[in-house]
């Protein structure tokens, strides 16, 4: 009997020495370096040297959401803990970020759809998670080898911003800037065609909308539709009255976009979120403003 006691004692003790390694060993910054090394080692058994940007970010990804089911699974990592609303720790600032990225934020000025520049919009830059502005230097650098520099309309988006949007869509009256931006879409009907919602993938942190800038013509490609426009002409798809130039023009930043890891929006030619953002479930609260 006392043998049989020792025994379940010991093999409790080693069970729990087992949960305290994988706690240790599951958490992301020793995973990723692990995840990455079998990527390469799988690359190079099928004649690959090396891996590409788009692998690379699936495998932070996949390191970085094993990570987080292993230690939620013990109880250990809440989302507040992981991601505080208020929090901006893990964003970066792309003015610095991405130095040939050029900046028009939108949202700062009252050049947009509803006229004045929206709440938490307090500086003219641009924020995302250091993940997706990882994605995006390499489609920045990707595009600056075609002859083309991205320009950034919005990024990081935080609630009250959102919650501008509402307010604005609810005030049927107000339609200041409809000839520019909803000509053909009545503003009554903003919310049930999804052009205006309560929370917005920017909110996360890992959205950004942005354009091709032609470094030659030192103009943005004609895309065939400006931002922020509602409208099926806004899909990416769309070619009616699209020139064939104009339809090119989108596939190249789509293209770009898609390389390094981002996935489009159907109802947007602009807008990207990256493939394995950060915080999906965490919707920001801080004001946009330079972290510099």
């Amino acid at each position: 009997m006392k043998t049989k006691k020792n025994t379940s004692r010991w093999l409790w003790i080693l069970l729990a020495v087992l949960v305290l390694v994988l706690i240790w060993a599951s958490s992301e910054r020793r995973l990723r370096p692990a995840y990455i090394s079998i990527a390469k080692f799988e690359n190079k058994m099928r004649g690959i040297d090396g891996i590409s940007a788009a692998s690379l970010a699936q495998v932070k990804g996949d390191a970085r959401r094993h990570s987080r089911m292993i230690r939620t699974g013990f109880g250990l990592w809440g989302k507040a803990k992981e991601a505080p609303e208020e929090n901006f720790d893990g964003f970066v600032d792309l003015a610095s970020f991405i130095p040939d990225a050029i900046l028009e934020i939108r949202y700062h000025t009252s050049y947009n759809f509803v006229g004045e520049p929206i709440d938490g919009y307090e500086q003219p830059t641009a924020l995302l998670t250091r993940e997706a502005a990882e994605a995006l230097r390499a489609v920045s650098d990707d595009v600056m080898a075609q002859g083309y520099r991205l320009k950034i309309y919005d990024a990081y988006r935080p609630q009250c911003a959102v919650d501008h949007f509402v307010r604005w869509a609810s005030n049927l009256p107000d339609t200041l800037m409809k000839r520019y931006f909803y000509p053909e879409v009545e503003k009554s009907s903003l919310f049930e065609e999804e052009y205006i919602m309560k929370k917005s993938g920017h909110t996360r942190g890992s959205t950004v909308d942005l354009t091709l800038f032609d470094m030659t013509t030192e103009k943005e490609l004609d895309m065939g539709g400006t931002f922020d426009r509602f409208g099926i002409e806004s899909h990416p798809d769309y070619t009616a009255t699209l020139t064939p130039q104009q339809y090119a023009n989108r596939m190249i930043l789509r293209s770009a976009m898609l390389r390094h890891g981002f996935k489009p929006l159907d109802s947007e030619w602009w807008h990207f979120t990256l493939l394995d953002e950060p915080y999906p479930d965490t919707y920001f609260t801080f004001p946009v403003r330079s972290l510099n």
